[in-house]
């Protein structure tokens, strides 16, 4: 009886020694995923999953006038959650297609409500996979109504402007554009 204690006590110390070393070791930031204090999903820096819609957009050269926009209309948390989404995401060149002033006044502070629909307009909940649209399919997007895809023989266009490129990301798909679709 009295080695059944001992050997009780002695496992339990173990125990409870290993207990507290693996909660030390939860509490502690590793290399492999930490957060900024106070940030959300956004501000996860991760080396082994797939970059989000925003972090994919933010390492595109092309892409640059479109994170300003998110950034200005206060979407990269949104556009950085579990998902999933599709992002229909204008390249520079499409937003330098619009008139002379249009993005820098749309980046004011009193156009963010502006600003949100229009990039509303570019993004859907859920993902939407070239191979599965159809010719003549719509899609009600986030904010503004809906777009409509059409086939081309074996190009894919989103109210007339083509997808140029698919990208997918971990917590949805963006698809390369050359145009800004702008709501009706």
């Amino acid at each position: 009886m009295r080695k059944s204690i001992q050997t009780f006590l002695l496992a339990s110390v173990f125990i409870a020694v290993g207990c507290k070393q693996a909660d030390q070791a939860a509490a502690e930031p590793t290399d492999e995923a930490t957060t900024v204090s106070g940030g959300g999903q956004e501000n996860v820096v991760d080396e082994t999953s797939v970059p989000n819609i925003v972090q994919t957009a933010v390492g595109s050269k092309d892409h640059t006038t479109l994170v300003a926009a998110v950034k200005a209309a206060g979407l990269v948390t949104s556009l950085s959650n579990a998902g999933p989404f599709t992002v229909f995401a204008p390249t520079n060149a499409a937003f330098d297609k619009l008139p002379a002033g249009t993005v820098e006044g749309l980046l004011e502070p009193e156009k963010k409500g502006d600003l949100e629909n229009i990039l509303g307009y570019h993004t859907y909940v859920g993902t939407l996979k070239i191979e599965y649209m159809n010719d003549g399919q719509e899609f009600d997007m986030v904010y503004g109504g809906k777009v409509k895809i059409t086939k081309k023989g074996d190009k894919t266009f989103v109210n007339g402007s083509e997808i140029v490129a698919s990208i997918p990301t971990g917590n949805g798909i963006i698809h390369v554009i050359g145009d800004v679709l702008l709501p009706k």
